[in-house]
């Protein structure tokens, strides 16, 4: 985690980006855990949440190896 990485090797990665208004909605995935969060960003602020699936469980990116 905090070894020597390569600059290719990013944490987190943009899955999705919507515009919405005045403002951005992405889906990211931390890479070293699989978990999606969704971000969002206007001019009156900024959040971040763990994206839920539509049983209240959080989304992880399955491993497709």
């Amino acid at each position: 985690m905090f070894g020597k990485k390569n600059d290719n090797d990013k944490r987190f990665v943009e899955k999705s980006v919507q515009h919405y208004q005045y403002g951005m909605i992405l889906v990211l995935v931390d890479t070293a855990t699989n978990v999606h969060y969704l971000h969002t960003w206007s001019a009156q602020g900024t959040s971040l949440t763990p994206l839920l699936d539509e049983n209240g469980d959080v989304v992880i990116e399955k491993d497709s190896n």
